[in-house]
């Protein structure tokens, strides 16, 4: 892995880079025909020849790979990466010794200085996901970092560099002992479980530990919640714990009707007493108009990209539709959570969806509190795209 190759950084971007913007835009080299190997070590130049940074050649839906050092010096080896990870497993050293929650990410790529992948930890059981053959072509040096810098039960691995950035399946246990799954971790103090040999998903979002926190303890007592595209059912979890009188779950997956009883079950919760749908959502808002169903708490956190028989739904275009179609079956005075994790746009703009679909439906509103990632899942300024998530709590307000 040695051996780098010169890469001119095209003029007009050369400062972008200089100012630490990690992502290799494809747009922004000038690239040899021969780099060809993922993993190659790209020693950046500008025009004049200067050196800008080192980065690996990564090809994923984002670019060519990421800029991983600003120092001339660097060699990009195992040494390298050990650093790296022991200084992201110190900065969680709060969270490893926090009881009450016992799953959360302890490298967040880009965001603790090499982008491409991230690890996540599971009560002793470590996730790597690698979202390139060129990041992927390090695993030696990550997987052994990992081994000098904790200890672990197992560790287990996912690959999402197939066509289209799509999950590889395959046998995903790394080393130590395989788990006997599903293993039980807590999240500030509720208990969810997670597989980490069943497919792409492990049965929770770690990103969201706040907000469903803040759920269960501000928003959620005597209150009839909806949670849509429910997964696991993790937000309604939260809210029963929280005194909700009721909780309904909608998700399209027949899996998520399992999944959902068993994280109310480990909670001590009777399932029995929540509804639990499987159906499309954008069918259940049609239904829940007609019967005159109205909820205190929506719970709104669609994938960026979903696709059902009748609908097609891409954030970016459709979030003020999905939005007027929850406030129309949210009582007045009754709160939004509305999120999404597509990071094609800002806050600044998701904000301006909420403001459009309160407009259009003639009601006033008001922001209550938001949120964006929480302190695991490290960011940096240079890179807006890496913060992903936006969550927004809004209370319908009574007139127009």
């Amino acid at each position: 892995m040695s051996n780098e190759i010169n890469i001119t950084v095209r003029n007009k971007y050369a400062d972008k880079y200089r100012k630490c913007y990690p992502l290799i835009l494809k747009e922004a080299v000038v690239l040899p025909k021969t780099l060809l190997v993922e993993g190659t070590i790209m020693r950046l130049i500008d025009e004049k020849g200067q050196f800008i940074g080192k980065a690996y050649y990564g090809k994923q839906n984002k670019g060519y790979g990421w800029v991983i050092s600003h120092n001339e010096s660097d060699t990009i080896d195992a040494s390298f990466f050990v650093r790296k990870l022991k200084k992201a497993v110190k900065n969680r050293s709060k969270l490893y010794q926090d009881d009450e929650t016992t799953a959360f990410r302890v490298f967040n790529g880009e965001g603790d200085g090499i982008g491409g992948f991230t690890i996540d930890y599971f009560d002793g059981y470590y996730l790597i996901n690698w979202y390139s053959e060129g990041i992927f072509s390090f695993s030696d040096h990550v997987i052994s970092s990992l081994e000098h810098n904790v200890e672990f039960k197992a560790i287990y691995q996912k690959k999402r560099f197939g066509k289209q950035g799509q999950y590889i399946e395959e046998d995903e246990f790394v080393k130590g002992e395989r788990g006997d799954f599903p293993i039980i971790v807590k999240e500030n103090g509720v208990n969810f479980a997670v597989y980490l040999n069943e497919g792409a998903m492990v049965g929770v979002f770690l990103d969201q530990r706040e907000v469903r926190r803040t759920i269960r303890d501000q928003y959620a007592y005597g209150k009839n919640v909806l949670n849509t595209f429910s997964y696991t059912g993790a937000f309604s979890v939260f809210a029963a714990l929280g005194g909700a009188s009721q909780t309904t779950s909608v998700d399209l997956a027949n899996r998520s009707y399992a999944k959902t009883i068993e994280n109310f079950s480990l909670n001590g919760i009777d399932y029995e007493a929540h509804d639990i749908i499987v159906d499309d959502v954008f069918k259940y808002f049609k239904y829940a108009n007609k019967k005159n169903k109205s909820f205190d708490l929506v719970i709104l956190d669609p994938p960026s990209f979903a696709r059902s028989k009748k609908f097609t739904f891409r954030a970016e275009k459709d979030y003020p539709s999905l939005l007027k179609e929850t406030i129309s079956i949210t009582e007045n005075r009754g709160v939004i959570v509305a999120s999404t994790n597509c990071s094609k746009f800002n806050m600044k703009k998701f904000k301006s969806f909420v403001d459009q679909a309160f407009k259009e439906s003639a009601i006033n509103y008001k922001l209550i509190e938001e949120y964006s990632l929480p302190e695991d899942f490290k960011t940096i300024s240079q890179f807006k795209e890496g913060n992903y998530l936006k969550v927004l709590f809004i209370q319908k307000q009574e007139g127009k």
